[in-house]
């Protein structure tokens, strides 16, 4: 329920951010602006905040989309750049390429990263890394429903010639949930027991991201350009690409996490346009009560995070992170659409929206569990512990946390299933929690943004005439390390999206941080634990999109002098340029290509790299 009293809409409003957008004019959600400025505007314009100019409130509420259907006028006048050029294109197929760009750009840049990501998928043909976990407990779930224990030289088998899948129906105790080892079973369902087979889905869900960031970034500035560049960014980042070729479940996290920001940002829009709908054709009353109905997207989005939360554990950050991102866009809307009590009634929305959103994503993730619900209760005959709460009573916990409880409630009405799953995960979390035993490659998040300890999944070493090694000495490797120009211009963008969210109010950098903070920020609680720099995969494409966000302000206005423009297109171009050659340079040691040992060790920059 919303309450909105038209006589508190300005009936000129003022408020418009022309944010930096690649030529795009943004208006932001700052309310007019009084004749009077506070004391909070005053002191922020000592740090460079400008009062937002005029516009109309339906245009603050839903800034109108770049060319698409629906809004590119028929016919679209010629363009003077290619007229410049020379080139003449039929009026009827320029329109079509205008009114289509905003997918035409995104799918083409798809393309582009998904044949990277796809050539030779099947090298190096070996079990790199965690995939010796991880396809192995798909194969499983795909043939039992539930994981199960390999002999030691299970790999060397379903490598061979013939082939031999020792495949074996005793349970193994496995501390990450089943969805992300359900995705990558069905590559090896249609493709076969092999390394394609099991890299298939991932490749997959990589390239569909890039469409995805491409789209996501496209509404979130307003600009088919600058969506385009993200997807291009993201394309050519180096984590990104070798966790899009390796079977390890922190791609499918990725991919519900960036769909379910997708999902929130499309829920962000459609409510401000029933709310602008509702201001336009509602006549002027003292107050009223507005209903934007039920929210697809929103429930969308939870079931992505369930879905996120069923790969691994770190989607319950994001349930939170998210549901505080919606309440902070609903207080906003609210704000800009005149409600008398915004906060008041944000509050209520809060209580409303958090219970939905956590049953809906709770109810995904026990879904997800189903096949080892099915499993069979006789020992050693179904899923890990799924026997456990046979003829036990089901009394809660004598200690919790080392705390002895002063007593002790009795359980027993809850179905055996649920209180057996419930003692699966208390032993999943112990393990986690504890996990230290020290690895070569672990890292300190303090490190992840530069680059600081990137994790090999794959190395050989091969002499003169082995593997295609033309020297004395060569090198393959698969190393997990971003493009470092990428992440390193991405902390300065981090900087200017915390400049632009703090001090001129950006709700696209504030979201931008938010991501990041949800993805990235968690790991700091575990200073002890084991931990890898190729869990920031999780949050890559919101890293990108602070750099796509950086890139439109070095582009500048659309208002600004073609002198600054060509100096602002100019520099962002060069940055562009420079990251892609940067990721070429990388490019052997993200495919495990033999190059020479001198070339490999050109690359080592830094001795934590080795």
């Amino acid at each position: 329920m919303w309450r909105v009293s038209r006589d508190l809409v300005p009936e000129t409003p003022t408020g418009v951010d022309h944010t930096e957008r690649g030529g795009v004019d943004l208006p932001s959600d700052t309310p007019a602006v009084p004749a009077q400025r506070g004391r909070w505007q005053r002191g922020l314009e000592r740090y460079g905040y400008r009062a937002p100019d005029g516009a109309e409130l339906a245009e603050r509420l839903v800034p109108p989309m770049p060319d698409g259907p629906g809004v590119t006028p028929d016919p679209v006048p010629p363009s003077p750049v290619l007229a410049r050029l020379g080139i003449a294109l039929p009026a009827g197929l320029w329109s079509w390429l205008v009114r289509w760009s905003g997918w035409l750009g995104p799918v083409g840049v798809a393309l582009f990263g998904g044949l990277l990501r796809f050539a030779s998928l099947g090298q190096p043909n070996a079990v790199i890394f965690d995939e010796t976990y991880y396809a192995k407990d798909a194969y499983a779930l795909w043939h039992g429903g539930y994981e199960t224990n390999w002999p030691d030289d299970a790999n060397g088998k379903i490598l061979g010639s013939p082939q031999s899948i020792p495949f074996r129906t005793d349970p193994s105790f496995i501390v990450h949930p089943p969805v992300g080892k359900w995705v990558i079973g069905l590559g090896e369902w249609l493709f076969g027991m092999h390394p394609f087979g099991w890299r298939f889905m991932v490749a997959l869900l990589g390239t569909m991201s890039l469409l995805m960031t491409a789209r996501i970034a496209r509404r979130l500035f307003r600009s088919t350009l600058l969506g385009c560049v993200a997807g291009l960014l993201l394309s050519v980042d180096g984590l990104h690409f070798v966790m899009s070729r390796s079977a390890l479940l922190d791609l499918v996290v990725m991919f519900w996490f960036l769909a379910a920001f997708g999902f929130l940002l499309l829920d962000r829009d459609r409510t401000r346009a029933l709310i602008a709908r509702h201001l336009e054709n509602t006549p002027s009353a003292s107050g009223d009560w507005l209903t934007v109905g039920w929210r697809p997207y929103r429930l969308a989005a939870a079931v992505s995070i369930g879905l996120m939360g069923a790969t691994k554990w770190s989607g319950m950050y994001v349930l939170v992170a998210f549901w505080l991102l919606g309440v902070c866009w609903d207080l906003g809307a609210r704000r800009l659409a005149g409600t008398r009590h915004p906060l008041r009634y944000a509050l209520w929305d809060a209580t409303l929206a958090g219970p939905l959103l956590l049953l809906v994503a709770s109810t995904v993730y026990v879904a997800s569990w189903t096949g080892w619900f099915l499993s069979s209760t006789a020992p050693d005959k179904g899923g890990y512990g799924r026997d456990w709460a046979l003829h036990r009573a089901g009394l809660s916990p004598e200690y919790v946390q080392g705390v002895r409880m002063p007593f002790r409630v009795d359980m027993t009405w809850v179905p055996d299933a649920l209180r057996s799953l419930w003692h699966y995960h208390s032993a999943v979390y112990d393990f986690h929690v504890h996990l230290t035993s020290p690895h070569t490659y672990q890292s300190s998040p303090w490190s992840w943004l530069v680059q600081g300890r990137p994790v090999s999944y794959f190395y050989d070493s091969p002499k003169l005439g082995q593997s295609g090694c033309q020297v004395n000495e060569c090198a393959r490797e698969v190393l997990a390390i971003g493009t470092p120009l990428l992440w390193w211009a991405g902390v300065a963008a981090l900087a200017y999206c915390l400049y632009r969210w703090a001090l001129r109010r950006d709700w696209r950098a504030g979201a931008v941080l938010c991501a990041v903070a949800a993805g990235y920020l968690p790991w700091f609680l575990y200073p002890t634990r084991t931990i890898f720099l190729f869990y920031a995969v999780a949050f890559v494409p919101f890293l990108v999109l602070a750099v796509t966000m950086m890139i439109g302000a070095m582009i500048g206005p659309a208002k600004a002098s073609p002198e600054r423009r060509v100096i602002g297109v100019t520099a962002a171009g060069l940055l562009i340029l420079l990251i892609m050659c940067n990721f070429l340079y990388f490019y052997p040691l993200y495919t495990g290509e033999t190059i020479p040992m001198d070339a490999w060790r050109a690359r080592m920059w830094f001795t934590s790299w080795i």
